[in-house]
């Protein structure tokens, strides 16, 4: 049985499939067709939602730098990420992206 966190940060599929669309069905990073609306901005080891805001397309390359490419290569990813979610969703808030048990 999952946990209410590991709940919170799955992505189901009706996120997927809206993300897949927002993002044009390509990686936002590099513009590589070759990818897929599973990456979390905000990680879910930090307790990153699995809602719209926290998520995007990446490809295999992208997703693997940001998560493990050091952290120059993750915070220049991440800036790149969080100015295209800033820009799709206008009262985007960081905040809002993480779970709270207690809220």
């Amino acid at each position: 049985m999952k946990s209410k966190r590991a709940k919170a940060t799955d992505i189901p599929l009706k996120v997927k499939k809206a993300v897949w669309e927002r993002d044009g069905h390509r990686c936002i990073i590099c513009d590589s067709a070759s990818a897929m609306p599973n990456a979390h901005y905000i990680p879910r080891s930090k307790g990153g939602l699995g809602i719209e805001e926290n998520i995007v397309t990446l490809c295999g390359t992208c997703h693997y730098m940001y998560d493990f490419g050091g952290k120059a290569k993750r915070r220049g990813l991440g800036y790149q990420i969080k100015g295209y979610l800033m820009s799709q969703y206008p009262d985007w808030d960081e905040e809002k992206l993480i779970y709270k048990k207690w809220s």
